[in-house]
């Protein structure tokens, strides 16, 4: 939670432009409302952030009362679902997917009084920030173990949409695994869903019978994890810990933990001392968490996968390090060089041992 404060506190300090908040009358808890793109119960992004809203409720207690939407279709009728929230006495809203980021700055233009924070995307405004946590080094460490544990060399990769966001778990799966076996290959099938258990289960088995042996995803269900424990190999849980639907599958899961940050906002909102800011929280900062490893990992994989969580706890090592190369053995990070922020929020390419395109 410490370290969740001083993010915040830093981040506020460095805006530009304050918010100049109303504080509660003491008596009446602040109203906030969710938008989440997929059911509460889809064990992956919604029920991660649910079950951060939850934790918030826990630590603040009678100061709070929230509220939610789910399965909730990005676009123009993600606009009706917030217009409502804000009319409905909402002081704070949190839009939880990358494409209620337009809709998200439309209302809030329209509401000024009312606080909106986005996750995953990159506008702000005077009433308006943005969070996302660092999964992408979840992703590495995913990939860590992938490429000790791999006998094929070649891993899968179920993914959601080709935004940056999910090209940057791609990629950083797969310099993870290239970090311990440099023989690594990634394929990739595109879903174009955040959530359908059915295209993710096809995905994955299809990825299987091309070889792969070990998988991960940017998707929301477990169907992958199922699927390769029907087949018998392994897998990943994302976003929460999946190891109950497919124990024997299930080597570890990077998890998004989000009670901290939303109990911190939801203070400063009443507190009157919120500021738009673009938070990026990762291991170092407690927004990113891995689960328990099953014992199926090899000590070997074991041993090399803490090594990198240690050195990505403490702040020392980047996923995203040098020397990096694209398909066409084009040098994109020098030996050394970190890839700075704004290329990796808009990252467009596949590193080197990625096959297939990214679609269009």
């Amino acid at each position: 939670m410490m370290n969740r404060r001083k993010l915040l506190a830093m981040a506020a300090l460095a805006a530009t432009v304050p918010y100049a908040a109303s504080v509660q009358a003491a008596e009446e808890p602040l109203k906030v409302g969710f938008v989440y793109v997929g059911p509460v119960g889809d064990a992956g992004w919604t029920y991660a952030h649910d079950q951060g809203r939850l934790e918030m409720e826990k630590a603040l207690g009678g100061k709070v009362k929230s509220t939610f939407v789910e399965s909730v279709p990005e676009g123009a009728d993600s606009e009706r679902v917030i217009r409502k929230l804000a009319t409905d006495g909402n002081k704070l809203i949190f839009t939880t997917s990358f494409g209620y980021m337009n809709p998200t700055e439309k209302v809030a233009k329209a509401f000024p009084s009312i606080v909106f924070e986005h996750a995953t995307g990159f506008k702000t405004g005077k009433n308006m920030g943005t969070y996302e946590t660092r999964l992408y080094e979840g992703a590495y460490l995913l990939g860590v173990i992938a490429g000790k544990m791999t006998k094929t060399n070649t891993l899968g990769f179920v993914a959601s949409f080709p935004i940056p966001e999910v090209i940057r778990n791609v990629n950083a799966f797969t310099l993870g695994a290239q970090s311990v076996n440099p023989n690594i290959k990634t394929k990739v099938i595109w879903v174009n869903s955040w959530y359908d258990p059915a295209k993710e289960r096809q995905a994955a088995e299809t990825m299987i019978a091309q070889g792969a042996d070990v998988l991960s995803q940017n998707t929301d269900s477990p169907a992958t994890l199922q699927a390769a424990q029907e087949k018998g190999v392994y897998a990943f849980g994302w976003d929460s810990d999946m190891a109950k639907f497919a124990p024997k599958a299930h080597l570890t899961a990077a998890t998004n933990n989000w009670g901290g940050y939303y109990a911190d906002t939801v203070k400063a909102v009443m507190a009157g001392t919120w500021k738009p800011t673009d938070i990026h929280g990762g291991i170092k900062e407690g927004m990113v968490k891995m689960s328990p490893l099953n014992p199926a990992v090899t000590p070997d994989a074991a041993k090399a996968y803490e090594a990198k969580l240690k050195v990505l706890s403490d702040g020392s090592f980047h996923p995203f390090q040098g020397p990096i190369k694209d398909q066409t053995g084009k040098v994109r990070v020098a030996a050394g060089a970190v890839m700075p922020m704004k290329e990796l929020l808009s990252l467009n390419y596949y590193v080197q041992g990625v096959e297939g395109a990214i679609p269009k």
